[in-house]
């Protein structure tokens, strides 16, 4: 499985990294109604931090973020059930219920694409502590270079007053 495909199918939902059950059901080559009666069984196995239900609000998010037909597939019937999301160790635990090799394959892809994201992540921090850092150099260089050009003009501004002539003075006749 295509890293690419699965990462396209992980959003942030409550601060955390999830994958819908329909796009789970999709990858596993199960009916979504199977998944969740699988889910439902197990329900032990599946704390909050691990599964959850969303709100008629979040399943709306979705709808109107203006990718509805990737997110929700269109027949999907949101008055009947909302929609799980699954966090890695969500994903994780699914295959504990989920037996098939197809459902084994899956989840090692799917891992994969979690801790490639988290790798990103970490990256990026990184990278965006560096720039910081850079900005933070950068702009009390900046800083100096205007003092410097305030006081020089400062002196400029006193030069500019009539001197007394140097050297020797011609009488005037």
């Amino acid at each position: 499985m295509e890293l690419q495909l699965i990462q396209q199918k992980i959003f942030e939902i409550r601060g955390y990294r999830v994958m819908m059950d329909f796009h789970l059901a999709e990858l596993y080559e199960v009916e979504n109604r199977a998944l969740k009666q699988a889910v439902r069984r197990n329900m032990d196995r599946f704390p909050s931090d691990f599964m959850f239900q969303l709100t008629e609000k979040e399943t709306n998010e979705l709808l109107h973020i203006g990718v509805s037909q990737f997110v929700i597939p269109p027949n999907y019937n949101i008055g009947v059930s909302y929609p799980f999301a699954f966090t890695e160790q969500g994903v994780a635990m699914l295959s504990s219920i989920l037996k098939s090799k197809k459902a084994i394959e899956i989840n090692i892809g799917i891992m994969r694409a979690f801790v490639l994201l988290r790798e990103l992540t970490t990256g990026y921090s990184e990278i965006k502590k560096q720039l910081d850092q850079f900005m933070l150099d950068t702009n009390l260089q900046i800083a100096d270079i205007y003092d410097i050009l305030n006081e020089m003009a400062l002196k400029q501004k006193q030069a500019d007053k009539p001197r007394n002539p140097i050297g020797y003075v011609i009488p005037k006749k």
